[in-house]
């Protein structure tokens, strides 16, 4: 055996072993959030404690490695979940990413736990986007009326 072929195998055997663990076990829950508002707050917090009762969440900074496909990932993800955490906050309906994700688990009907930080559910809107057809812009109102109308948890953070 080659020298490269060697350690060519010795590198990506096990990269192969870490990426069947990983696509091996389903996440239990999957957090919906708006990173630049709560991933080092409230979302990096739930998936720290989630982790420590050995429940398995998917939060895409903790979940993802370098290579992954964003959209494949995350997909996957949330068809696998048992339960979405929407974590509703100030600039959430600002992203079409988290409005994609929720009307995925919302269309797939996944159980939905919102939390609304430094949010009230009457003040999320949505917003015209560039890349929304008005079919993605309709199906993204019908899955945030669906989590504004589900009971949820309320933080503010300025009370605690």
């Amino acid at each position: 055996m080659s020298m490269q072929k060697f350690l060519s195998n010795q590198i990506t055997s096990p990269l192969r072993q870490i990426a069947r663990g990983r696509l091996a076990r389903p996440c239990d829950v999957f957090i919906n959030h708006r990173g630049v508002d709560t991933k080092k707050t409230v979302a990096g917090l739930l998936h720290h404690r989630l982790s420590h009762l050995n429940i398995h969440s998917f939060l895409d900074s903790k979940s993802m490695q370098p290579g992954d496909k964003l959209y494949e990932s995350i997909g996957s993800a949330i068809s696998k979940c048992k339960v979405g955490v929407v974590v509703f906050s100030p600039h959430y309906c600002d992203s079409y990413f988290c409005l994609h994700e929720l009307a995925l688990l919302v269309d797939m009907k996944k159980k939905l736990i919102p939390i609304f930080y430094d949010v009230k559910p009457s003040e999320l809107q949505i917003m015209a986007y560039d890349k929304s057809t008005l079919k993605e812009l309709v199906r993204f109102r019908k899955a945030l009326e669906e989590a504004r109308y589900t009971v949820g948890l309320v933080f503010d953070s300025q009370n605690g």
